[in-house]
């Protein structure tokens, strides 16, 4: 819990410094919106509760999403993430293993920070959920497990690298906190805030 009061307290310190920024050197309103794809990587920290040991596997996906500019220094986003990993529980009546598609649907505000025509970097913060959909795959699944929504905090912050008019390198960083998945199960239940680090870079395509 004092990691995650840390981060939230830096995530929106930065949403104030880039606040006072804006207002001190505000300029023409931009209208334009983007469309941005990625690839991702879905990395979750091991965690330990209510006498079960968790691990999920690293993995990789995609990231898709909308930004609307309402000016040049504020936007908001919606996004569709998607990856797929395997739950790994030991608990004291043995492992439990449960593979999941993981789809995230989460909406944040963004600020823009001070660039150049070579970089514009800018920090995130928002929610929305993550949804545990298990593949049910032989071998990769616990009887009675069920898909399970989970509401999380996203924060992050990245950069945009104009690559030709309209288009730009993204290279991001994102963080999901949320409550670990239990399938609705009650042996799996940990009781522990989840942590899941997704680093990202994809295309940026502007309008």
């Amino acid at each position: 819990m004092a990691i995650r009061k840390t981060v939230v307290l830096a995530v929106f310190s930065l949403l104030l410094l880039g606040s006072s920024t804006a207002f001190a050197q505000e300029g023409p309103a931009w209208t334009h919106g983007e469309v941005s794809i990625q690839g991702t990587g879905f990395f979750t920290k091991d965690s330990q509760g209510n006498g079960i040991s968790q691990h999920a596997t690293d993995t990789g996906g995609f990231l898709i999403g909308y930004r609307y500019h309402f000016n040049r220094w504020f936007a908001a986003e919606a996004n569709y993430g998607y990856a797929r990993n395997t739950q790994q529980n030991l608990t004291v009546g043995g492992p439990f293993n449960v593979q999941a598609n993981v789809h995230q649907a989460t909406g944040a505000f963004v600020v823009t920070l001070p660039g150049s025509s070579r970089i514009n970097p800018y920090v995130l913060a928002g929610a929305g959920a993550l949804v545990f959909n298990p593949t049910n795959n032989a071998g990769q699944s616990v009887p009675g497990a069920l898909q399970q929504a989970k509401a999380a905090f996203v924060y992050g912050g990245g950069a945009d690298f104009p690559l030709v008019r309209h288009v730009a390198l993204r290279a991001e960083y994102r963080g999901y906190v949320y409550n670990r998945p239990d399938f609705q199960l009650a042996a799996l239940d940990s009781h522990v805030t989840a942590h899941t680090a997704v680093p990202s870079a994809g295309l940026v395509f502007r309008f």
